[in-house]
């Protein structure tokens, strides 16, 4: 069994409680409401100064709005202790028997760039071929967002993804492919509008076939986000 995996007393059969790795147990973030206050009246000033009018009954509150948006589209440093389970894998018994991959996706995803601090979204495919664990398919959902909902880049978004599912089930391979758009080039200098997309490969997606079989499925769900 993994070092990073203890049984649950119990439920010894069916369940596999994972010890924190880099998803962890962290505290919430607390911010004071004297902080609070500063920080929105820092913002009032920001805005007012790119100008916005911040005497409307649609602005007045904008500048709060403003940061408990930011507060919550963050929220993945606080982790998710939910991702610290998985189950045993279900074993193939036929001799001849190979261990086929699980994708899922599209998993839908928006960011804050940390180059910018302006969104950018699209969908996530993540493919594991299991070891001895699994991990239950909502979880694969939970692990991008947690990732996602930080300030990132889309580079390091999927090898977050992908060192963190090894980290929490030591599976044969994993396989992430993100597709994004990035409003930092829509909004503002090249005014590009095109998407990013990115793959990262572990352990037995060194196959090429292996390889060739993910991204077959990926085009097959795309735009289903």
């Amino acid at each position: 069994m993994d070092q990073n995996a203890a049984i649950v007393p119990g439920d010894a059969q069916n369940i596999v409680e994972l010890r924190a790795t880099r998803v962890g147990r962290p505290a919430p973030r607390r911010i004071e409401p004297a902080d609070w206050a500063r920080f929105e009246r820092h913002v009032a000033e920001i805005l007012s100064a790119l100008g916005m009018d911040l005497e409307t009954p649609g602005t007045r509150e904008t500048p709060r709005r403003f940061l408990r948006a930011l507060h919550e589209a963050t929220a993945g440093y606080e982790g998710d202790e939910k991702l610290l389970t998985a189950f045993p894998a279900e074993r193939p018994h036929a001799a001849d028997a190979v261990a086929g991959q699980i994708v899922e996706g599209p998993i839908a995803f928006s960011c804050l760039c940390e180059h910018h601090a302006l969104p950018f979204y699209g969908a996530a495919h993540v493919g594991y071929v299991a070891g001895e664990q699994i991990i239950g398919i909502s979880k694969l959902t939970r692990l991008v967002r947690l990732f996602a909902r930080r300030f990132t880049v889309q580079e390091r978004l999927g090898e977050e993804i992908a060192d963190t599912l090894v980290e929490l089930v030591a599976p044969q391979g994993v396989a992430v492919h993100l597709e994004a758009s990035h409003l930092c080039t829509r909004m503002r200098g090249v005014e590009e509008h095109s998407t990013t997309v990115t793959t990262f490969w572990r352990g037995a997606f060194r196959d090429p076939e292996l390889r060739r079989e993910f991204l077959q499925s990926v085009a097959s769900h795309r735009g289903r986000a």
